[in-house]
């Protein structure tokens, strides 16, 4: 198992659009929190503010379309999500700009949120997460800095590595992971949206070329070799005690996407 931990690219303006989201998303979870006592409570929430593709084909649930990208599945799928956003988010709000950058974030979210829906317009299914929205700043941090060090933690059974891996890799193979798990995944099953991270990976790329090209577009690419533009961050690697896992609860499939 692969994690990205950090990556080695520091913004040098803090990121208040980025620290304003992971907030919301956790404040809003821990508001909802009590429903997962009751299955049936939690599913009639989900119906009612995750993205059910069925609904919009009927005409209903339009703001479901925004609600559905600050809603998650359980501390795992947010924990997930808010990781990555911490660790890409940063930067791509600093080449956007605070507001841009908040235009940008729903506008992928809303452009996975479509792809997932022309996928399976019908669906009974809702959709919650970030995880559209994210892949939109995954896709632009792609594009920008494809070769800026992204630190994996690797995990395999006792051996414990972090590896510095560049970024065009880890966001290049976890979209086509996205794309192949589309292909596969069966209509109308819960579990992930894999065309909602790819619709979302691909409108942060499509949505962020102007402003490359605005930056010198491939010169830009030149000027730092695809690295960031200023100093990468050092890390000192020490050795850390990992604790023991606890028992394996059994899988069940999740009655929504994620």
């Amino acid at each position: 198992m692969l994690i990205p931990i950090r990556d080695h690219n520091p913004a040098s303006a803090r990121p208040y659009v980025t620290y304003a989201l992971l907030a919301s998303n956790v404040v809003i979870f821990a508001l909802y929190f009590p429903l997962f006592q009751d299955e049936y409570a939690l599913m009639r929430f989900f119906l009612e503010w995750g993205m059910l593709p069925a609904r919009l084909t009927y005409g209903e649930g339009h703001l479901t379309l925004i609600s559905h990208q600050f809603l998650h599945g359980d501390l795992l799928h947010l924990g997930a999500n808010m990781l990555f956003l911490w660790i890409f988010g940063d930067n791509m709000e600093e080449v956007w700009g605070h507001w841009k950058f908040l235009l940008f974030y729903l506008t992928c979210g809303l452009a996975a949120a479509a792809l997932q829906y022309l996928a399976e317009p019908n669906s009974m299914v809702p959709m919650v997460g970030a995880s559209g929205a994210i892949a939109g700043v995954l896709g632009g941090y792609f594009l920008f800095y494809p070769r800026a060090r992204v630190d994996m933690f690797l995990f395999l059974i006792v051996i414990f590595r972090i590896i510095p891996i560049p970024a065009w890799l880890v966001l290049g193979s976890w979209f086509v992971f996205q794309i192949l798990g589309g292909l596969s995944m069966p209509a109308d099953v819960g579990g992930v949206a894999y065309w909602a991270h790819a619709g979302g990976f691909v409108a942060g790329v499509v949505l962020s070329v102007p402003l490359w090209l605005r930056m010198g577009g491939s010169a830009y690419w030149e000027k730092c070799a695809g690295h960031p533009p200023h100093a990468e961050a050092q890390y000192r690697f020490v050795k850390t005690s990992v604790p023991k896992a606890g028992r394996k609860r059994r899988f069940q499939p999740s009655p929504w996407r994620r």
